[in-house]
């Protein structure tokens, strides 16, 4: 069935259904960011695999809203004649609701399913609608959709010296969190703040270690539910329950009181189920911030794992740009992950490995496949982004290397990417200061030059979970979801450039928020750099850089050197020595006596 059949299909169940229009988001049941093949929905209706993106289909059109990072990869992987992508934050490009609002007749009645819909995105369509009518209990992409089985991989549970911390103690934690609120208990959604309250890992999303769960804490009683309900029993003082069971629990009389729920995480269905027994206090899961700040165990664990990773890292660049097979974008990514496999920590990748030769790496999350094989050559830049799960932390990097010539516009951008990323790792800030703040130090010298990069600064890393967490993040706007940056935080640090049809560049380290030093002013935050591989100086111009980022880009060149040169042959030592541009430094400094 083709895609033009597909919609077709569905706009008959729609007009059954007597709504005007569908609306499909790309989530789960829990308001997770990467989601399982059975809920592959929006995808199977427009082609587009990106792992994010709504798509609207009226009586007549089909809408795919999809933010910078797949502004190219949209167009590419859709039919223009059929899917019209709408590019937020564009001039002239309305977002959802206010298309909504202002394109739907009076009387339409909007559809969706409301167990993939959270709470706070069903207000906000509901509010859209002229009508404000809003049809939530059928799937409509039933009977079109071959949905594939949910999983129910096996359950492990992590000792408390890989957790730094029981579950009975997070569990303790939360109740008192539950109290402070005023609340009697607090019914979980998100797949990683269960995995963290409970110490658990699975594998039932790709890349995400965690279980399909629910879970519905009170003051005297845990309950989680599971799809594998064979590994857990008596655990942690919980009650186990079969995860087909949590919509039968939600009608019961267990729930009662005020309920702590999650807006963010919470689908519509369930909200709708426990509004029914209790009354919902509808708040940010105190799990978020639980997880956010890690403990002194989980920081030992991941500046471990990054230095592995990073070493394994800097291999795989020795040999892409040593090696004389002809190596594809596919097959580098393949021989990375082999690299990383001979860490014994390993247990998968934390995301889909983003390998991206020349005007490939313009588009931000592209990646690689065997139908599209693309050869990569002894020259222009390849971007590799890219990360591991490992037993003691989750890893994300991103270098872009130098693979032969570049032209002047390359190499300047280049320099500003690494200047832009260098800076902000530098950051000193006092206590209080969130990442809005400090944003600017990654894209100033982009927007002096009229450039501006289509995502985040930076995003929270989970520990062994999702390799992006919040609620901390660097970003430009502020939103009421913000919070400051606190010791124990991860935040990615990765500016970019990207030019359609021409290149893309991204430098990205993972840093650690630390304490500085106490003053009359204050308490003072910096950043620690977990990553440590070397960026290709071939790519570097000094006439683009000021004296304070010579200085910053020397310092880091020559840590990351003297860190990684401890566990190298000396051949690979030799490399690593010219490749960071020591070697060039060095003889430079004796030059100028």
């Amino acid at each position: 069935m083709e895609v033009k059949e597909r919609i077709e299909a569905l706009r008959k169940n729609m007009k059954k259904e007597g709504v005007f229009a569908y609306y499909i988001p790309t989530s789960d049941d829990h308001g997770s960011e990467y989601i399982h093949d059975h809920y592959k929905v929006r995808e199977f209706f427009t082609g587009f695999t990106g792992s994010a993106g709504v798509l609207l289909v009226t009586e007549k059109e089909a809408l795919l809203w999809v933010d910078g990072r797949y502004f190219i990869q949209a167009e590419a992987e859709t039919d223009g004649s059929l899917i019209k992508i709408m590019k937020t934050g564009l001039p002239g490009v309305p977002g959802i609701y206010g298309y909504i609002r202002d394109n739907f007749p009076k009387k339409a009645k909007l559809g969706f399913d409301g167990r993939v819909v959270d709470i706070d995105t069903a207000r906000k369509l509901k509010k859209a609608l002229p009508s404000g009518k809003i049809v939530y209990k059928k799937d409509l992409s039933e009977g079109i959709f071959e949905r594939k089985p949910l999983p129910a991989t096996k359950i492990r549970v992590l000792p408390e010296d890989v957790s730094g911390e029981s579950s009975i103690d997070r569990i303790a934690k939360l109740r008192e969190e539950i109290k402070k609120a005023g609340c009697d208990a607090i019914f979980l959604s998100a797949l990683d703040e269960i995995a963290y309250l409970f110490n658990i890992r699975a594998d039932d999303i790709e890349y995400n270690p965690v279980a399909l769960a629910y879970a519905y804490i009170s003051q005297d009683k845990a309950y989680i539910f599971l799809r594998d309900t064979s590994t857990l029993t008596g655990y942690a003082a919980s009650i186990i329950k079969d995860y087909r069971e949590t919509e039968d629990f939600l009608k019961s009389d267990v729930i009662d009181g005020l309920v702590m729920a999650d807006p963010n995480s919470l689908n519509y269905t369930y909200y709708r189920l426990i509004r029914k027994k209790a009354d919902i206090k509808l708040m940010r899961s105190p799990v978020v911030m639980m997880k956010a700040v890690k403990n002194p165990v989980e920081i030992g664990r991941i500046k471990d794992i990054y230095y592995w990773d990073s070493l394994q890292l800097t291999r795989f660049i020795r040999y892409i740009l040593t090696t004389e097979n002809k190596e594809t974008e596919m097959s580098a990514s393949d021989i990375l992950h082999e690299y990383r496999r001979k860490i014994p920590e390993f247990r998968d990748l934390s995301f889909e490995t983003i390998m991206a030769y020349k005007e490939n790496a313009a588009i931000i999350h592209y990646s690689p496949s065997h139908e599209h094989e693309r050869e990569i050559a002894r020259e222009g830049m390849l971007m590799v982004d890219s990360g591991g799960q490992y037993e003691g932390g989750t890893t994300d990097v991103t270098r872009t290397i130098v693979m032969g010539e570049i032209s002047d516009e390359e190499k300047q951008a280049f320099t500003d990417v690494a200047v832009s990323m260098l800076r902000l790792r530098d950051a000193r800030f006092p206590k209080g200061v969130t990442g809005v703040n400090l944003d600017i130090l990654a894209r100033e010298r982009m927007w002096r030059r009229g450039m501006d990069f289509r995502h985040g600064t930076g995003h929270g890393v989970g520990y062994m979970l999702n390799v992006h967490e919040g609620p901390q993040a660097v970003r430009t706007g502020y939103t009421s979801d913000q919070v400051p940056l606190a010791p124990g935080m991860l935040i990615s640090d990765e500016p970019g450039i990207y030019l359609e049809g021409k290149f893309g560049i991204r430098t990205e380290d993972i840093l650690l928020v630390e304490e500085d030093r106490k003053t009359f002013d204050g308490t003072f935050l910096k950043f620690y750099d977990l990553t440590q591989v070397p960026i290709d100086d071939r790519g570097m111009d000094y006439t683009y850089m000021e004296p304070y980022d010579i200085r910053l880009y020397e310092e880091y060149q020559r840590n990351v050197y003297e860190s990684l040169s401890k566990k190298m042959t000396e051949d690979e030592k030799k490399w690593l020595y010219e490749y960071t541009g020591l070697k060039r430094i060095e003889e430079g400094e004796k030059e100028h006596g």
